[in-house]
């Protein structure tokens, strides 16, 4: 695709290059900004996942130009990946799951911590919105991690998030650590995206949490990883299987003549009897489908040759 056709379909695209933007999402912080208002009293911020460093680029405009004393503004960008340089921005490059990271950072803000940490980052999508959505939730839960690291009390936190269900469960979670949590679609978002953005204001961790890097979902000894939290780190939700599981799989088509069929259920359900054919116990009386199943014996549904 030409440089021209893209102008021409993606109007969001056009402008960041036309307006110098390095990339189109700094809209969709502006559009953020413009909703909730994040930069207000705002003088420190941290850019996860930066390059190739628009929303770098957007939080410099807001805090160089609005802020009442500039010298008092930092500006972090951390990314796997070295970016082209920008004024006024401090590039770390470095991994968002290390603990030092997170010590370089705090270093860079003279000890303080940051008013706001922002992410944009994503992994390369596969099509498959389910798995796409658990493995941004991998990179949400990473920059969340190192947040509690380097976010101070009361501040915010606003990350891109894919969304293929209602996204209750990480709605839930992050309400542990902070006060408002919202979903917020940007209108420069393209609709045919799972795209859209969770920001957390107010962060208030839990009495006696400690931050820690760890996703024991990851530890090869998980039993172990769990004993060595303790008290609040250690929120578990249970999770378990009832029934017993060396029974009949509810995924699996079982053959009706299966040999020995028979005698597996009576070992488990007691008395019982296998027929083919069975019908319902207790079909619809009134179905929406009855007058056209009465058609079709009829002849009147039969399409002419």
């Amino acid at each position: 695709m030409g440089l021209t056709s893209r102008d021409k379909r993606d109007i969001y695209y056009r402008l960041a290059k036309s307006n110098g933007w390095r990339a189109r999402s700094a809209y969709k912080l502006m559009q953020i900004q413009e909703h909730f208002n994040i930069f207000k009293d705002v003088s420190k911020v941290v850019d996860l996942c930066a390059a190739p460093g628009s929303w770098s680029q957007v939080i410099t405009s807001e805090l160089h130009t609005k802020h009442e004393d500039p010298s008092q503004v930092r500006i972090v960008a951390v990314d796997l990946q070295p970016m082209a340089p920008l004024p006024g921005v401090i590039q770390l490059k470095g991994d968002i799951t290390e603990e030092s990271t997170a010590e370089a950072i705090i270093g860079h803000f003279d000890g303080q911590k940051a008013d706001l940490v922002v992410c944009d980052g994503a992994p390369d999508v596969t099509g498959l919105h389910a798995f796409d959505e658990f493995l941004q939730g991998q990179l949400v839960f990473a920059a969340f991690n190192i947040s509690t690291f380097v976010l101070k009390e009361g501040g915010t936190f606003v990350s891109k998030v894919f969304l293929a269900g209602d996204g209750v469960l990480l709605k839930t979670q992050m309400s542990l650590f902070f006060k408002h949590v919202d979903f917020y679609k940007p209108q420069s978002s393209r609709i045919s995206s799972s795209e859209s953005f969770i920001v957390c204001r107010e962060y208030q961790p839990p009495a006696g949490y400690t931050p820690n890097l760890k996703n024991i979902l990851h530890s090869p000894d998980y039993e172990r990883a769990k004993e060595d939290l303790k008290d609040i780190n250690k929120a578990v939700v249970p999770f378990m299987c009832c029934g017993d599981l060396s029974g009949f799989d509810s995924e699996r088509s079982f053959d009706l003549d299966t040999k020995g069929l028979l005698d597996q259920l009576r070992d488990k359900l007691g008395s019982v009897e296998l027929k083919e054919g069975l019908r319902a116990v207790a079909p619809p009386t009134e179905p929406a489908y009855k007058e056209a199943l009465e058609k079709k014996k009829t002849g009147l549904l039969d399409r002419p040759v």
